[in-house]
């Protein structure tokens, strides 16, 4: 996949310009200093090497203890019969912090120089030889290939019809036109990802929904963010009863948690771990799908902490974010539902693999579908590394690391209010229009004239590519517009009346429907986005409300094309 990647383009807008600019007159300053430094008389000359302080041995006796107590626990929790049935998670858990031990001693070249070399020589090397027009093509046909064989190499199931099947990838198809005709720059579509996203959308669709491997490990990501978040409710328990925390208000759990996780992103900031983890992503990303490293962090994390907490995540970088990444930002916060609100909806019989699965299929289907939408014309400051430390550019920056968490609970506050606001007055704003459309439809004889019932009509045709049986349409397409005006939590309700009463669903329209539903896109999460990213980034409050609602029915149509995938 990192040998797909589109050689790069030169663009050269006025942002860029300015900032390669100021980047070199930092270059040039460094290189001077760097010049100065290397001329050093022999009296200067380094001298032998000091054997180790003693806190490089104490932080080397630390480091081990703290290995042998991390393989210990492995050891324990595998053997044991009441924690052997999570073995697969345990292990990732336990080796992956081990290596990261280990890495602190052994140099990186150890692993990347031999792999390295054989992936130029056998991959990379010959692949890029081709022409770039060879290399789309080959590209092309594996996609087509993976989503052929996932449609028509299994066995039917559910009664599902191979016709029912080409439908859905016929749908697939038209979406990925639409998008194309609706880019904002179709000549400057950067192909390489668009394939490569769409194609590890088909492999991660086939992993967790083929194997119990793959299943386990993201049901427990996604148990531990909504874990996580929900310790917020140990705070909103001193100023609320355990009543009303057990209500699941929006006001008192989410904006709640919201406000805990900034404070701890921060705190986290300062420690350095986000710089580093930022670092990891952008190199991933980069190679795979080459984009920036804030756009992954986002990304890829959506699906378990929600829209608002993931972009605040990339915080220091929200306000040098282009057009183009803050799409990305607001369409895969759009495209998926968070960790913490997956409980309720499994409480309405939605079953946890269609959650689960459709989460995590978003992640590279909004990278995708947002980047035809408005493709990158700028350069990203964190695309392939970090190149921006921003917490280094405060005027007052904290103190401790419980100062940093402080400063940033009343950051959190600020958003939560921004949150609260927009959410207020866009409800409020659809609740006038609602109003104003029952009122003229009670002039043509129709009661209930409603923004739910017309968009109920206008997806009629994109649920019948979605391979939903054709008697089960109009039904189906309702409940998708009662989660585009209202919320996905008020559209599953729905579907749970829908599946208990007399005349439910079939087998295959309730799976795709529970896939379909399973999104933040809303009018509700439309303030929400608005807020939390204008908050971050006061500058680009202009640009973030121009392409919001093209973000919204990106992410909309993202879960609808992993729908039909699934």
């Amino acid at each position: 996949m990192a040998t797909f990647a589109q050689e790069p383009v030169s663009y050269t807008p006025a942002s860029v310009v300015n900032r390669k600019a100021s980047q070199s007159t930092v270059d040039e300053e460094k290189a001077a200093r760097s010049d100065v430094h290397s001329t050093v008389s022999p009296d200067d000359q380094p001298h032998p090497e000091q054997p180790p302080s003693w806190h490089h041995r104490a932080r080397i006796i630390l480091l081990a203890a703290l290995s042998a107590l991390i393989l210990g626990w492995w050891i324990s929790a595998t053997v044991l019969p009441a924690t052997r049935h999570r073995w697969i998670v345990q292990t990732l858990w336990a080796w992956f912090f081990l290596l990261v031990i280990a890495f602190r001693f052994i140099p990186n070249s150890v692993v990347t120089k031999p792999v390295g070399a054989i992936w130029q020589a056998s991959v990379q090397g010959p692949f890029f030889r081709l022409p770039y027009n060879i290399r789309l093509a080959i590209g092309w046909l594996c996609l087509l290939g993976i989503v052929f064989g996932s449609a028509f190499g299994f066995k039917l199931e559910n009664g599902t019809t191979y016709g029912d099947r080409a439908i859905s990838v016929a749908g697939l198809l038209i979406f990925q036109c639409g998008f194309y005709l609706s880019s904002k720059h179709r000549s400057q579509i950067p192909w390489p990802t668009i394939i490569v996203g769409l194609f590890i959308q088909q492999v991660v669709a086939l992993f967790v929904l083929k194997s119990g491997a793959g299943f386990s490990i993201f049901n427990w990501i996604a148990t531990l963010a909504s874990d996580f978040l929900a310790q917020a409710d140990a705070g909103s328990g001193f100023f609320f009863d355990a009543d009303t925390i057990a209500k699941h208000w929006f006001f008192v759990n989410t904006l709640g948690a919201i406000i805990f996780f900034i404070a701890f992103v921060q705190m986290m900031y300062y420690l350095g771990v986000m710089q580093w983890l930022l670092g990891k992503f952008a190199w991933l990303f980069f190679k795979l799908l080459n984009v920036s490293g804030a756009e992954a962090v986002v990304a890829a994390s959506s699906p378990w902490i929600g829209q608002g907490e993931s972009a605040c995540l990339v915080r220091p970088y929200v306000d040098l974010m282009t057009e183009s990444e803050l799409h990305l930002t607001m369409t895969s916060g759009f495209s998926c539902i968070a960790g913490s609100v997956m409980a309720a909806y499994i409480n309405l019989g939605v079953p946890a693999e269609n959650l689960v699965t459709s989460s995590v299929m978003s992640i590279p289907a909004s990278i995708a579908i947002s980047k035809m939408r408005i493709p990158e014309l700028d350069e990203p400051v964190t695309r392939g590394h970090v190149v921006v430390d921003r917490g280094s550019e405060e005027k007052n920056p904290p103190a401790n690391a419980l100062h940093a968490f402080s400063k940033g609970a009343v950051f959190g506050l600020i958003v939560a209010g921004q949150i609260l606001t927009n959410v207020l007055t866009v409800l409020a704003l659809v609740a006038v229009i609602n109003g104003l459309l029952t009122w003229i439809g009670r002039g043509f004889g129709i009661t209930e004239l409603t923004l739910q019932l017309i968009l109920g009509y206008v997806f009629y045709p994109i649920t019948f590519f979605l391979g939903v049986p054709r008697d089960e349409i109009l039904r189906v397409s309702r409940l998708l517009a009662t989660k585009l005006v209202a919320n996905e939590f008020a559209a599953y309700k729905d579907l749970q009346a829908i599946m208990n009463g007399s005349d439910p669903l079939s087998r295959r329209a309730f799976t795709i429907t529970s896939y379909a539903l399973c999104g933040f896109a809303n009018l509700g999460s439309l303030g929400i986005q608005i807020g939390v990213l204008s908050a971050m980034a006061p500058s680009r409050g202009k640009i973030i409300a121009r392409i919001a609602f093209s973000a919204m029915i990106c992410g909309f149509l993202s879960t609808l094309q992993t729908a039909g995938i699934a």
